[in-house]
């Protein structure tokens, strides 16, 4: 019962902030500049609509993306992303084997978080 009591009070406070309407002014501005730059306008909906739906879940944005794309935003793609983002304390606490297993790891969501970057950047979001 407290549950939906919280989903409530957080549909209310919505409304109250319009957070509706900035999503109809987000999701109408996304589509005009996806025509204007000959983009495909189902492509903009649906990230925006991803987006709409993390936060009303509640959900954070990955905080690694969010270090991937503050470097790609200053410097661009550069040789020695995987260095940069390496966690060094925990890094160095690992053995031979562990260190290649987190390596590969985070070679793995750089590549991932790069191309939503580059479909975002794409999209113009």
């Amino acid at each position: 019962m407290d549950n939906i009591k919280e989903m409530a009070r957080a549909a209310k406070q919505r409304l109250k902030n319009n957070f509706w309407d900035e999503c109809k002014r987000n999701l109408d501005e996304g589509t005009f500049q996806a025509r204007e730059r000959g983009l495909n306008e189902g492509k903009v909906k649906s990230t925006l609509k991803g987006r709409v739906k993390n936060e009303i879940k509640g959900e954070k944005q990955d905080e690694f993306y969010l270090k991937v794309k503050a470097l790609l935003d200053t410097e661009g793609e550069v040789s020695d992303a995987i260095g940069r983002l390496t966690d060094r304390e925990y890094y160095s606490s690992l053995s031979y084997e562990e260190k290649q297993r987190y390596t590969l790891r985070l070679s793995n969501r750089y590549l991932q978080a790069l191309e939503k970057y580059r479909k975002e950047k794409e999209l113009g979001l």
